[in-house]
């Protein structure tokens, strides 16, 4: 679903029929101004959908700060101006695009922040139809991202070996399919199938769900020679521990799926 559909469809959830509220209270030909205001500190992100949805409507949405910005309490991040009937109809849908995303980047922020030089990126684990924004989120909080669904990147996982009968024959197969076109990376838990998975000619190995005394013991066992990302039981706390052992990154699905939603307000000024 593109970003129009997905606009269009959330504010159709949310009038409905009609804005009955806002029908009976407010005289349809008034025009005015509202602005956004961030109500935390917070990292700005989310943009492209509230114009999106402002837009719909016939009114005019202004950035007043970029995506990625960071901003402290009271700061205006947004304006927007047009029939007063739209800017309250809107509000609602543009704010709920604003604060989820926002809350995206300021929690990816943090935890880049903690894990100093090692790389930090997320997952699919996103919002169905929201993978775009939320991607974007990430982004915006300095982290990057993994692949962004399954037909741009080759990762083997548990039950694909299973299906596979190995991490032997599961890679084997994916490097013929793949034809070098794609880099090959597989997910293990256990150093016995880092150790297969390095024999068996993996581009990148995922070491899932390890300790970080077992992360220490791959990156020995693997000295260098395959990328190694780190996964599960990721936090704040963890990455700052992590940084330095000679991981090459670390993805954490809880960038987005740990986020919370930061405060906003819009308010009408005129």
């Amino acid at each position: 679903m593109n970003l129009e559909d997905l606009v269009r469809a959330a504010l159709a959830e949310d009038i409905g029929s009609g804005d009955i509220t806002t029908e009976a209270c407010v005289d349809p030909g008034l025009f005015g101004k509202a602005v956004i205001r961030a109500k935390a500190n917070l990292v700005v992100c989310g943009h492209v959908p509230a114009q999106e949805t402002f837009d719909q409507v016939a009114a005019q949405y202004k950035a007043c700060v970029p995506d990625g910005t960071c901003v402290v309490p009271g700061v205006v991040i947004a304006e927007i101006t047009g029939p007063m009937r739209s800017l309250l109809s809107a509000e609602r849908v543009a704010l709920n695009f604003l604060m989820r995303l926002s809350g995206i980047a300021t929690h990816t922020r943090a935890c880049v922040a903690a894990a100093g030089s090692l790389k930090v990126v997320d997952t699919r684990k996103t919002t169905p139809l929201h993978r775009s924004l939320e991607k974007h989120a990430v982004r915006m909080g300095g982290a990057d991202n993994h692949r962004f669904a399954l037909y741009d990147a080759v990762l083997i996982k548990e039950n694909h070996i299973m299906a596979s009968g190995g991490v032997a024959p599961a890679i084997s197969r994916a490097k013929a399919a793949a034809g070098g076109r794609f880099d090959v990376q597989v997910e293990v838990e256990s150093l016995a199938q880092l150790k297969a998975a390095i024999a068996a000619g993996a581009d990148a190995v995922l070491l899932d769900n390890m300790d970080d005394e077992t992360l220490s013991q791959a990156v020995a066992i693997n000295q260098g020679r395959v990328m190694l990302e780190a996964s599960g039981g990721m936090d704040a706390v963890r990455l700052s521990r992590l940084d330095g052992m000679g991981l090459d990154r670390v993805s954490m699905g809880g960038l987005i799926h740990q986020a919370r939603w930061v405060d906003l307000s819009m308010r009408v000024v005129s």
